[in-house]
């Protein structure tokens, strides 16, 4: 063999950083009010904190916009129009290695209404 075959060779062996499997519990965070979403994102952060677990975030998402354009008048007048929007705030979070009384304290966690969330294992 000659030392490229095993440089190649010893490049396709995993090292012990890969070896070990990091869990990620991502959870993204979705409200039409950024105060109510900053607020229940702050809630998630301090019970991840309470457990002691490693946290990425809160990174800001971009705001998802949706337009509608409506005319005012029913029959005629159709160069008066409204224009109305709706903004979606969203927020990710990653939280690496999670314990699993921290998975129950999330699931347990009550956050106001109009806060959608994600949960994922990756």
């Amino acid at each position: 063999m000659t030392a490229t075959a095993t440089a190649t060779k010893a490049k396709k062996s995993p090292t012990k950083a890969q070896a070990t499997e990091t869990q990620k519990l991502r959870i993204r965070v979705r409200a039409y009010e950024s105060k109510v979403l900053d607020a229940s994102v702050k809630q998630i952060i301090d019970t991840a904190r309470r457990f002691e677990a490693t946290i990425l975030g809160p990174i800001p998402l971009p705001t998802e916009i949706k337009k509608y354009t409506v005319n005012r008048a029913s029959f005629v007048y159709k160069n008066a129009r409204e224009q109305f929007e709706m903004r979606t705030h969203k927020r990710l979070i990653d939280i690496i290695n999670p314990s699993a009384k921290l998975i129950e304290a999330l699931t347990n966690l009550s956050l106001p209404s109009g806060v959608d969330i994600d949960v994922k294992m990756a």
